[in-house]
């Protein structure tokens, strides 16, 4: 079953993706396929029909008996039918209908990784008086957090529910009744387990919640998971496994197969269920590959999601694993918390021993360095300038005494010398490779890392050091194979040793998992960045959140992840944007049970504006390649656990904004009708309807494109109080504004302070951006509020006229 998923380990765009499948509307190349007919609200009866949607399915349905696949009703109205090209045109025509589109297959896109938050939050506490080091999200019963994702594995110890309470009673769901899973599979933490069938018409079908990839078990238990002591990969990263809410509940819905993908059809169903069924909190780690951005009327998640929103659902949503490639971040809808992938201090170390005393061994690899020399020689070579990166459990010598080579000198009679020095298939000789470490390229994207591995081993190769410096910074896992991945700063060294030495000989150690690796966070290389490009006037990602190397809950009958002769492991270390987005998950959930009146936009804004800039180093995060990470890699920031509980201020994203957003984006007032029913009585779409007016929508950031320095810009804001209440002093309050301006951008702040009497109040003011110069390239700053407890920060992003 594992071997049907694609784990894609390469500098392509869909690196760590998990993917199943990377196209997307697979329905249409053909003229008869599976639709997404979308029609906007729902009937104002929970459950019943629109009449247009009525009468429309019954048309169809009586054309064409078993064509329905989907049928949507609660959270919105339309469904998924198969239908020929020309009936899918002639649909799109009927009155009531929003759009008609081919259904896309979507691709999926932790023990130590709590603590370093924790310890990240206790750090910042002294810039941000929001962090309270103390606080807990232990008690965060109540909250019910709804996964769109493979499925979940309910044996798992992450999902038992010792100690918990009886399950809320406005919970209206179900667990499924399946050959594998059924009643007593649930409890309750696992409160709701759902699937959905991908397509009538496949031939391998697979209708069940019980999880056969692992990703959704994993991505359960990090957002919500119990606490479960003793945990460990074999033995490494070994620590107490718990989720960010784990007194919240889990409702699973099952939309990815092993064999037909994460359909949209299937998508927007779970949507349309978890409504129904009561959820507080959606987290979907999955979405379109960036190269295939769909409109908003086209895209299940941002059709979905927004009718999550509107009914009081905060919906939280991986960013893609396209990056460092600027303008790659999906799932960008302004309705939607998009999470970038940042990594934590702990590290999979597996090291390169050089021979012929060409090494010094250090003692550790993070604060004051100290050093053991190890005999006297000329050049100094040390283990922390080769540390490795990888998961390898391999059982060879500890001192270097095997020959190690660099696979150019390997290259077979008649192979190409590039193939050969990336160890790709057919390209070494056999008798050069046979009992030797082999130092490999990885510098095309034609083959995956553990394929070089299989050919070197099928060679009768002792290991391979492979040089990639993204590879570097995510731990793959390699078996009981010698394997490791090095930095090329690190591999000329390697290099220079092996043509300097007669007999070259290394060994590679097995890994290690130490902890208090600085700096941390950094964004992971693989974590799609922004600018949004639908709109670029929204600032995307909004937050960033542990992704690399996660541990947490896996299935328990994976033998394919099992190293040879090893029980299937029960905790699994992944990584992806993925990971990131469960963080988020857990936290809002613990702040919506601590404040279970506050809207989405409430939550989001809390989460964003007492985000973290700083590393374990106190000093700025940084990107893949150690430069200042800018809010298009890590939005607001990098995730505090206990910030959102008390942010003082938030920004609340309106009704009329999202209608605004609507508008700006060319959205007629009868299409926006027939998408939401909550609708102010006497609103129309504004007569400037600018894509430039999106700036204005009150986000808890700023995005500004076409920036045109004469003209300058404009925009507003309105600040809510939710400090205390009425009876508090926090509630009265006066809070003053601070600016971070780039060089060459004037920014200025009008009113400079904002008084607040009660909670609830509500503050306006104007932020100016002018400059005298064009703008060479997008500039970044940031606009801070804060009374002398709180402080509410919102970063802000400018792009220049001629920017496209």
């Amino acid at each position: 079953m594992k071997a049907l998923i694609t784990f894609i380990f390469s500098l392509t765009s869909l690196f760590f993706s998990f993917s199943l499948f990377t196209e997307t509307g697979g329905a249409a190349a053909e003229k008869d396929g599976v639709y997404i007919v979308y029609m906007g609200a729902a009937a104002s009866s929970k459950g019943s029909l629109r009449d247009d949607h009525a009468q429309l399915l019954s048309s169809l349905l009586t054309r064409k008996k078993n064509a329905l696949v989907h049928n949507y009703k609660y959270g919105f109205s339309g469904f998924a039918a198969i239908l020929s090209e020309e009936e899918a045109h002639s649909i799109a025509k009927r009155p009531g209908v929003v759009s008609v589109f081919p259904d896309p297959v979507l691709e999926l896109h932790t023990t130590r990784s709590w603590d370093f938050l924790k310890y990240q939050t206790s750090v910042e506490v002294e810039s941000n008086p929001n962090s309270d080091s103390n606080s807990t999200s232990q008690d965060s019963d109540g909250a019910i957090i709804g996964i769109l994702d493979t499925g979940i594995w309910p044996e798992s110890e992450s999902f038992n529910d010792k100690a918990m309470g009886p399950v809320p009673s406005r919970w209206n769901g179900t667990c499924a009744r399946e050959q594998d899973f059924n009643a007593s599979n649930c409890n309750k933490k696992i409160i709701g387990a759902r699937s959905y069938d991908v397509d009538q018409r496949s031939i391998i079908k697979y209708h069940s919640p019980r999880d056969m990839i692992g990703h959704g078990t994993h991505v359960a238990s990090t957002a919500g998971g119990s606490e479960v002591q003793g945990v460990s990969y074999y033995g490494l990263a070994a620590g107490t496994a718990k989720g960010g809410s784990p007194g919240s509940r889990i409702a699973m819905y099952a939309v990815c197969s092993p064999h037909n993908g994460c359909s949209g059809s299937s998508i927007l169903a779970a949507f349309d269920d978890a409504i129904s069924d009561g959820v507080d909190v959606l987290s979907l780690s999955l979405g379109a590959p960036s190269f295939l951005k769909p409109e908003l009327a086209n895209d299940p998640i941002a059709l979905g999601a927004f009718h999550a929103v509107q009914h009081g659902i905060i919906v939280v949503c991986s960013a893609g694993n396209a990056g460092p490639t600027p303008g790659s971040v999906v799932n960008a809808a302004p309705w939607i918390v998009t999470v970038a992938a940042s990594t934590i201090d702990r590290d999979f170390e597996s090291d390169v021993v050089l021979g012929g005393n060409k090494v010094i061994k250090v003692m550790i690899f993070f604060g004051p360095l100290s050093c053991l020399l190890v005999g006297r020689f000329r050049h100094f070579y040390s283990l922390t300038d080769i540390q490795g990166e990888g998961i390898n459990f391999a059982d060879i010598q500890k001192t270097p005494t095997y020959p190690i080579i660099y696979a150019k000198s390997a290259k077979k009679s008649g192979a190409d010398e590039n193939d050969a020095r990336n160890c790709n298939p057919d390209s070494m000789d056999q008798g050069i490779i046979k009992g030797k470490i082999v130092v490999c390229d990885n510098e095309d994207s034609l083959y995956a890392p553990s394929e070089k591995k299989d050919e070197v081993k099928k060679l009768g190769g002792i290991g391979v050091v492979l040089i990639d410096d993204e590879s570097r910074t995510v731990a793959s896992t390699f078996g009981i194979f010698p394997m490791t991945v090095i930095s090329s700063k690190d591999a000329a060294k390697v290099l220079s040793y092996i043509n300097s030495t007669k007999n070259p000989v290394a060994t590679i150690l097995p890994t290690t998992s130490p902890t208090k690796y600085k700096p941390a966070p950094n964004i992971a290389y693989f974590s799609s960045r922004g600018p949004s490009t639908i709109p670029k006037n929204i600032l995307k990602p909004d937050i960033a959140a542990p992704g690399v190397n996660i541990l947490a809950a896996w299935i328990g009958n994976d033998t394919v992840e099992a190293p040879e002769g090893k029980e299937p492991p029960l905790y699994n270390v992944i990584s992806g944007t993925s990971m990131a987005c469960p963080h988020v998950s857990g936290i809002a959930a613990t702040v919506k049970s601590r404040n279970p009146k506050w809207s989405p936009s409430a939550i989001r804004s809390a989460i964003m504006t007492t985000a973290i800039q700083i590393n374990n180093l106190k000093a700025s995060i940084t990107n893949e390649k150690g430069t200042a990470a800018t809010p298009y890699d890590l939005g607001a920031g990098e995730v505090s656990t206990t910030g959102p509980l008390q942010p003082g201020l938030v920004y609340e994203t309106t009704t009329i904004d999202y209608l605004n957003f609507l508008c700006y984006n060319g959205y007629d007032i009868s299409t926006i009708k027939n998408i939401t029913n909550n609708i102010p009585d006497g609103f129309t779409c504004p007569k400037e309807s600018s894509i430039d007016l999106i700036s204005n929508i009150n986000y808890p950031s700023i995005a500004i494109s076409n920036f045109n320095e004469k003209a300058g810009r404009k925009v507003n804001r309105t600040l809510t109080n939710v400090a205390g209440d009425d009876k508090t002093e926090d509630a009265k309050t006066v809070y003053t504004v601070s600016i971070d301006a780039p060089a060459g951008l004037d920014v200025r702040v009008v009113p400079d302070k904002l008084q607040f009497t009660k909670n609830g109040d509500k503050s306006s003011y104007q932020v100016s951006f002018s400059a005298v110069n064009p703008l060479k390239n997008d500039v970044f700053g940031s606009i801070t509020w804060s009374n002398g407890k709180y402080k509410v920060r919102s970063p802000f992003a400018v792009s220049s006229k001629n920017d496209d």
